[in-house]
């Protein structure tokens, strides 16, 4: 038995609540530590790097559920762990403000628990919905799951940005309170009964976990899609932790004005994965290959313009460059997420999850390393440049990792494929 059209959006409210909840800790929270704690960049940067380099943990995750299966207990208690992560890191952004040392510390806990729950949660919910999908309805699945992760970031962003200002300590930590309380509810209702009723009891799995990670690691597909993954994701991520402050110190923007272009830009990526999915997937205009590209070219000119609206200061139309920034990203994003879909199903059976986990782990080392080189860039470059030149270096270095990330794709995706299939010998 496959998902049916409701259990793939009942799937989707999982997403929902993961990035309802993560946008909270990498920009909400973010911002506050950078602009009004008046904190390096790069503190804030290495929490959520230490956040993406622990969910190198992801092909144990996958693995374990390819192996013991049960992946509805991982998924709920993997939300439960990010709950908790998201209200430590609230109490910790509190405590900063009287004591460095206690709310670094808080901190770091907090971040350590979000990566775990990230890990566990998301990766087991890439591999149910790879093993339940028919292979017809994956990418479409990939796109409405990640429409309504996009969603949940983008609606919490704007609505707690809207709440927040003026903004007190008191008042973020009952925000995230809600927000937490509301994504673990809905995480329980929305896989509830779902895996008893589609997966067949399997036969148990004697491989150790070295041996499936180096089975999938042999698959020259799963390879290089990995190396694509890295590439893309550090150029997707690296504007992550330095658009808020850059918003906030080259063009004035409040707190809760920053946290607002935070949900705009999502929104722009929303509006960019849905009019792939219509076109690629609904009237099968283009291949995935040539979304990629010009998702990836798309995001580099955006990510210039940006850069250039900086010596004008407070009043320059940063929020369409930002929107114009998420609309492309959305393409090239659920496009790579179709193709991820699509290949998580090929090569040596019962390595779903691990092959997603490879994937999901490749995307959190990349976001961790492009967050906290973007920060320390931006903080160097601080040293001997105005803010607007320094910001605008970073965004032109990312955009130039876009570039290359379409060269690659060029390389390593068949234009033939509508399903983005890699060139096999590539």
């Amino acid at each position: 038995m496959t998902l049916s059209w409701v259990q793939i959006f009942r799937l989707g409210l999982v997403q929902m609540a993961l990035g309802a909840i993560v946008v909270l800790t990498t920009s909400t929270l973010n911002r506050l530590m950078v602009v009004e704690l008046e904190l390096l960049a790069v503190l804030p940067g290495a929490l959520v790097a230490l956040h993406y380099g622990i969910q190198m943990t992801r092909p144990h995750w996958g693995f374990a559920s390819d192996k013991g299966g049960q992946r509805t207990r991982w998924i709920i208690g993997g939300m439960v762990a990010l709950a908790a992560g998201a209200m430590l890191a609230a109490i910790g952004v509190m405590v900063l403000e009287s004591s460095f040392a206690m709310g670094m510390a808080i901190s770091v806990i907090a971040y350590a628990l979000i990566g775990l729950g990230v890990g566990a949660s998301g990766t087991s919910l890439l591999a149910l919905l790879a093993t339940t999908t028919a292979p017809d309805r994956r990418a479409a699945a990939a796109t409405i799951t990640w429409l309504m992760m996009i969603f949940g970031i983008a609606a919490t962003a704007g609505i707690v940005g809207a709440q927040l200002d003026p903004y007190s300590p008191e008042l973020l930590i009952r925000i995230v309170a809600i927000v937490v309380l509301i994504a673990v509810g809905m995480t329980c209702l929305a896989v509830w009964g779902i895996e008893r009723k589609l997966v067949a009891i399997r036969k148990p799995d004697t491989a150790s976990f070295r041996e499936g990670l180096a089975e999938v690691w042999q698959e020259r597909k799963a390879r290089n899609f990995t190396l694509f993954v890295f590439l893309s994701m550090t150029a997707y991520f690296m504007q992550e932790l330095i658009l808020e402050p850059y918003a906030g110190l080259v063009f004035a923007f409040s707190p809760g004005e920053s946290t607002s272009l935070s949900g705009a830009q999502n929104g722009g990526v929303f509006i960019g994965m849905l009019t792939v999915g219509i076109m690629a997937t609904g009237l099968k205009i283009g291949a995935l290959r040539n979304w990629v590209m010009a998702g990836c070219m798309g995001s580099a000119g955006a990510l210039a313009l940006i850069a250039l609206l900086g010596p004008l200061g407070p009043g320059a139309p940063l929020m369409p460059a930002v929107v114009a920034l998420g609309f492309f990203n959305g393409m090239f994003a659920v496009a790579a997420i179709g193709s991820m879909m699509a290949l998580a199903g090929q090569g040596r059976e019962r390595r779903e999850g691990t092959r997603m986990g490879l994937w999901g782990a490749a995307q959190a080392i990349a976001a961790g390393f492009g967050g906290l080189v973007g920060a320390g860039m931006v903080d160097l470059l601080r040293l001997s440049l105005t803010d607007a030149q320094a910001f605008g270096s970073v965004f032109l270095f990312e955009a130039s990792l876009f570039i290359a990330a379409t060269l690659m794709a060029a390389k390593i995706m068949d234009r033939k494929m509508p399903t983005a299939t890699l060139v096999p010998g590539e």
